[in-house]
């Protein structure tokens, strides 16, 4: 019984930390520095929020988040994109939106930086699926390709011109070739 509560109690510790930057995360009772973002994160990143909020906030589907911290199945995580259904969204009794987010996103995205290790981003991308994250992807720059997670587990390898995987309920059509795309400003 001690085990299980302990990882909580830490938990509620690292929550009253002042925030960092880069942001702080902790899983599986650790605490890790994300990297600061470089060109190629920062520019998908933020191109994965405007193409994704074009389509969904209009008509209130979902709404996509950067660097959002998420504090749910005992971790505190900050996605680099992080999208709600635009019903889960958090909001206060007056109906604005909640700072604090304590439900896993609907969708994850990881953007694996350089000095990053893709066992550690997939792991929180495997933590969110275990927690009720419909879709989590993990992009990785260097090799052009994505591994999308799905409930239970289930990850895929997409690349080149394979479609991917959306949320279900948002009208968009992407292919890895797509997402690698945004970084050429010829």
């Amino acid at each position: 019984m001690t085990v299980a509560i302990q990882p909580q109690l830490m938990l509620a510790e690292f929550i009253k930390q002042p925030e960092t930057e880069p942001a702080s995360e902790f899983i599986n009772a650790e605490i890790t520095q994300k990297p600061m973002p470089q060109g190629e994160h920062s520019r998908i990143q933020i191109k994965s929020c405007t193409v994704i909020n074009q389509i969904t906030e209009p008509k209130k589907i979902a709404y996509a988040f950067s660097e959002l911290r998420c504090t749910f199945g005992g971790a505190s995580i900050v996605p680099d994109v992080a999208v709600f259904r635009w019903d889960r969204i958090p909001k206060t009794t007056s109906g604005r939106i909640a700072n604090r987010f304590e439900i896993p996103p609907d969708w994850a995205i990881e953007i694996l930086s350089p000095d990053q290790k893709q066992t550690k981003v997939l792991a929180k991308l495997l933590h969110c699926s275990r927690n009720g994250t419909e879709l989590g992807w993990l992009i990785n720059s260097e090799e052009e390709s994505i591994l999308a997670v799905f409930p239970g587990q289930k990850v895929e390898l997409y690349e080149g011109a394979d479609k991917l995987p959306i949320l279900a309920g948002i009208e968009l059509e992407l292919t890895v070739n797509d997402v690698f795309g945004w970084l050429s400003f010829d």
